[in-house]
């Protein structure tokens, strides 16, 4: 059996910034700009692997979700509570100072953490976590 991860998906909630952070500064590629109703699907991703991508989409827009969760999901989008996804780059310092220069909110710098793993943190626009490993 041979499963591969096809997509994750990460909240948006101003397509604009998500488009300009995941497109301008980590270089990601467009694969797709769906808009229904006046909110907007976008899926990106890495150039050099065209069966990976990350679908920046409108949490509101999920049907049967009440005004309730509606709330609490922003809350916790603001918060940067909601969602995170795991990253990876040959050339971590290089990156961190690319995203550091776009004004991306740094979470943390690079670090050599205890088990064994070299990496850093930023939020996106939307306050989903980025964390970004260092390939070895």
């Amino acid at each position: 059996m041979d499963v591969t991860i096809h997509s994750a998906f990460l909240p948006h909630d101003d397509p604009d910034a998500a488009l300009a952070f995941y497109r301008d500064v980590l270089g990601f590629e467009v694969r797709g700009d769906a808009g229904y109703r006046g909110m907007r699907w976008i899926t990106v991703g890495p150039v050099n692997q065209p069966g990976t991508s990350i679908v920046l989409y409108p949490p509101g827009g999920n049907p049967g979700i009440t005004d309730d969760e509606r709330r609490t999901i922003a809350e916790m989008m603001a918060k940067g509570t909601y969602a995170m996804i795991t990253l990876s780059a040959e050339d971590l310092d290089g990156l961190f100072e690319r995203l550091a220069a776009h004004g991306a909110e740094v979470v943390q710098e690079p670090i050599e953490q205890p088990f064994g793993v070299r990496d850093c943190a930023f939020r996106d626009p939307a306050g989903n976590l980025i964390r970004i490993n260092e390939l070895r």
